[in-house]
Order: structure tokens, then C-alpha cells, then sequence
């Protein structure tokens, strides 16, 4: 699914409009009454309070049409419309009337802050104050609205989006509305995926108000949501006719002394994950844990007992995946430095592996092109250099991914994954994820799909996507707090099982 900007978002609206023969305000009719049908799905009558925000623009209209329906259908509702302006969009105007005659009642105005009604604690309030039409922070008397809206504990709904957020930027402004749920139209925005703003969010649903397919199919667009559908496209079945040597020959190099049980947890995921042959590269002082603990891999070990210190010579690979354990002694420093002077081949680098680029920053310039690095927040700060918001960061970070031709899959909650100007958002994965060993366990899976001959951002994509899905059918038996990365490894058989089946992951 593309992410849209809002500019692109405003496009679609009229086109839509001037293809379907319809009128904007017959549009706002269909996106307001979508938004009606999954309250009132939701509340089925109940008599809650329900106290609506109505901004003066086109978000305010959508407000006026549910608030319209929730009265014909018998709630209990007070429309409260927000006076920040003397200017008003039509529709929101033809929709003000239309309420009037519905209810016989008149909207309370809003225009200064001793005009803020109460809000208690029991009542359902929805935002339709500004929604993807504002381009500036909010001021004066409305942070002090947006602030009881917040303070209230109400339940609150937002239409489209959270008023004060932006789209596809960073609002400045402490004053946002903190949704507990947003039912958002077509497509979601970029906003509800950033760390810096998708808290405001809380929940999302996206409602289809049929823009214009052609339209959707033909704009483009730098940004994409990743979820079952778009990974079920990038998945290779495999041959019949075929043996471990159709699926990769990897080598995870990492390890040291006490941290041995990073590069088995890459080497496990690795061979859950499909790899036909895995060699792992440590210190030697791991010999015994890694035999023991994943007899199906072969080992190489370092003439040094506790940190790797010479890549092996002559050892032939697919792909590589460096880094997870490894240290940064000066003499792994400089074993990595031979060995991406002689590689040419993409590879994967994590963990200590990132550290040694930022560190060095002349290494960077050897890396393989499409190369996958696999950076946690900090790793990508020690990478990039410092951002002011999470917009500036993929700036950064699209900009890191050009000059070097490689790729960056930055961890988080939504995992980002950045191929020059383009970015990828995996919808897959849980709280229960962020624990120790996680990121060593998706260098597996992606290196694996790697030496399985997905071409690099595919495997990035796919191997995160998947990652996150074998995160999910776990919790749903063990809870978040019961997950660990050790039964991710074990587990990726199960990811790719549902990839391909109907149900639902809880």
C-alpha cells in the first residue's frame, strides 16, 4: 500500500471527484457516514455522552455528517464547533446546515477559552477539529482545548487524524490530540508509523471511501506499508528438484568472549529460515557452544581464543553477515577492513559490525554495493550523526543509503526499511520483540534470504516482514512477556506457514 502525502492525498480527492461525477460534498457524505457505521457497529446504541470537536474546514464537515447520523440513529450528542477562524469551507457550511435541519438544534461555537465545555471521564469525544488541512502549529486559546481533550481520560476518536498532527511532518507543537483510536480515509499517513508521533494515534483502521482506482494505482509514491499481502508477492516456493546447495552457502562472523550467543541465535534463525548451508566464524573459545548448541552448522574458528582477529582464507560464501557479538578490538577492526576490501558481494553488517563503520568512518567507503545494514536507534545515531526529528533522520538516512548503494533497515516498532529515495514500513511484530537477541535473529533471517538469492531489498523487506510475523504467532500463545528471541530462531517455520493461510494472526 503507498503512503501518500497530503498534497497527493488533496489530488485524489478531486480527481475522484471530478471522475465519479459527483460533488465534494457527496464525498464528504460517503467518508462521514463510513466513519458513523464503525461507531455505531461499536456502540450499538449506548447511551454514552458523546461530545463532538468540529474544526471549520472540510475535517469539521466529515464531523457535522457523523454527528448528523449519530442523532437520527438516537444518541446523546453535543456538537461543539471550533472557532479558530472566520473563514469556512463550503461543505463544512452546507453540512452545518443540513445538521440544523436534521435536530432542530444549533451547534454550540467555540471562539475563546472560557467557552470550553467539561469533559468527563465517561464521555466518547471525537476530533474532527483539523485533520490533514492544517500546516501550521497550533496557538493561543485551542492548546488550551486540546489540552482538556488529553486531561479528560474520555475515550477519544480521531476522523482521518489526531488534530495537530501533520501527515508527512513534525508538528512543533506540544498541542496534539492524543487519540485512542483514528479512522483514517484511503490511506494511512506517515505520521502514524514515526516514533516521534505515533502515540497521538493510538489505534488506526483504514476506511475505504473509493478514491479513484485508476488514480491510486498511477501516483507514485516513495513510501509503502508492508504487510501479508505484499510479502505473500515477494515469497520464491521452492523446486521439488532441489538440494542445500539451491539455498545458500552463509557465514555469520561474530562472537567473543560472554557474547557467543549472539552469532548462534543468527546462525539458528538463519537455518529456520530456509539457508541450505551455514558456516559460522568465531573466536575458538565458542567452538563447544556453538556445536552443541546448532549441530547443523560448521565452524571455523579464529587463531585467537576470544575475539576475531583474521577472516578465514579462501572460505567461499553466498553472503556474509558480520557483526552481531563481535567486539571492536583493533584487531577485529582490522580483519573486517581486509576482508570488504577483497568482498564484492552484498553481505549483511549489524550489531558491532555498525559500530566499527561509525567508528571508522573509511570503511564505509568498501562496503559491497546493496549491502544491508541493520541498525538499532543508537547504532543509526553513531551512523548518521544526530536529527532533530524522525523526518530529518530518514532524510539522513535516504541520503546514507544513495552516497554508499546500500540498504538500511532501521528497528523500531515499525521497522523502516530505506533503498535510496525509497522507504518500506513492515506492519508485522509486537511489544514482546524488543528484548535481547531479537536484532541478532533478523540478521539471520535476512542473511538467509540472502544466500537463498532474493535480491537485497527484497530480502530486507521479506526477512523483517517475517521476522515480525513469527513475533506475532508467538505471542498470541505466550504472551509479550514471554517471548524471547531464541523462540523467534526456532520458530520461522511457522511465518512462512501463515504467510499463505486465510486466519488471522491475534
Amino acid at each position: 500500500m503507498k503512503i501518500l502525502t497530503a498534497a497527493q492525498i488533496a489530488e485524489g480527492d478531486r480527481i475522484t471527484i471530478e471522475r465519479q461525477g459527483i460533488t465534494s460534498e457527496e464525498l464528504m457524505e460517503r467518508a462521514g457516514t463510513l466513519i458513523f457505521k464503525q461507531i455505531h457497529n461499536r456502540l450499538q446504541g449506548a447511551q454514552i455522552p458523546v461530545k463532538i470537536f468540529c474544526g471549520i474546514g472540510n475535517n469539521g464537515g466529515d464531523g457535522l455528517v457523523v454527528a448528523r447520523h449519530l442523532v437520527q440513529h438516537g444518541y446523546t450528542v453535543e456538537v461543539y464547533v471550533v472557532n479558530y477562524t472566520d473563514k469556512r469551507s463550503d461543505d463544512f457550511l452546507n453540512n452545518y446546515e443540513k445538521f440544523k435541519e436534521t435536530t432542530k438544534d444549533w451547534p454550540q461555537l467555540i471562539k475563546e477559552e472560557d467557552g470550553i465545555p467539561e469533559i468527563d471521564q465517561g464521555d466518547f469525544v471525537i476530533d474532527a477539529i483539523f485533520g490533514i488541512g492544517l500546516n501550521r502549529k497550533i496557538k493561543g486559546w485551542m492548546c488550551k482545548l486540546i489540552e482538556r481533550i488529553n486531561k479528560s481520560g474520555a475515550f477519544v476518536l480521531a476522523i482521518d487524524m489526531p488534530s495537530g498532527l501533520f501527515p508527512d511532518k513534525i508538528s512543533q507543537s506540544d498541542a496534539i490530540v492524543h487519540a485512542d483510536y483514528t479512522l483514517s480515509f484511503q490511506n494511512p499517513k506517515l505520521s502514524f508509523f514515526l516514533p516521534d508521533t505515533m502515540d497521538y494515534v493510538g489505534e488506526f483502521q483504514v476506511l475505504d471511501i473509493a478514491i479513484d482506482r485508476q488514480y491510486l494505482a498511477e501516483v507514485k509514491s516513495e513510501t509503502f506499508l508492508v504487510g501479508k499481502e505484499q510479502a505473500k508477492i515477494l515469497y520464491k516456493p521452492r523446486k521439488p528438484n532441489s538440494h542445500k546447495g539451491d539455498y545458500g552457502n552463509i557465514l555469520v562472523a561474530g562472537g567473543s568472549y560472554g557474547k557467543m550467543g549472539s552469532v548462534l541465535l543468527t546462525a539458528t534463525a538463519a537455518m529456520h529460515t530456509g539457508t541450505g548451508l551455514c558456516t559460522l566464524y568465531i573466536p575458538e573459545s565458542g567452538y563447544t557452544i556453538i556445536q552443541t548448541g546448532l549441530p547443523e552448522a560448521m565452524v571455523i574458528t579464529d587463531k585467537n581464543a576470544k575475539i576475531l582477529s583474521d577472516f578465514p582464507k579462501n572460505f567461499k560464501a553466498d553472503t556474509v553477515c558480520f557483526g552481531p557479538g563481535a567486539g571492536t578490538a583493533e584487531e577485529t577492526v582490522h580483519s573486517l577492513e581486509n576482508f570488504l576490501k577483497k568482498q564484492k558481494t552484498p553481505m549483511l553488517i549489524d550489531a558491532d559490525g555498525l559500530n566499527i563503520l561509525s567508528q571508522h568512518k573509511g570503511l564505509q567507503d568498501l562496503l559491497p554495493e546493496n549491502s544491508i545494514l541493520t541498525p538499532h536507534p543508537g547504532e543509526l545515531k553513531r551512523l548518521l550523526g544526530k536529527w532533530k526529528d524522525d523526518i530529518e533522520k530518514l532524510k539522513l538516512a535516504k541520503e546514507f543509503s544513495k552516497k554508499y548503494k546500500v540498504i538500511i533497515v532501521i528497528k523500531g516498532t515499525h521497522t523502516m526499511i530505506i533503498n535510496r529515495d525509497e522507504i518500506y514500513i513492515n506492519t508485522s511484530g509486537n511489544p514482546g520483540m524488543a528484548t535481547a537477541g531479537s536484532g541478532d535473529v533478523l540478521s539471520g533471517v535476512i542473511t538467509s534470504l540472502l544466500g537463498q538469492k532474493y535480491d537485497p531489498p527484497v530480502a530486507a523487506v521479506l526477512g523483517v516482514y517475517l521476522h515480525g510475523l513469527c513475533g506475532d504467532i508467538i505471542a498470541a500463545d505466550e504472551g509479550f512477556e514471554g517471548l524471547t528471541a531464541g523462540m523467534i530462531a526456532q520458530n520461522m517455520g511457522s511465518a512462512f506457514k501463515a504467510l499463505f493461510e486465510n486466519q488471522e494472526i491475534a
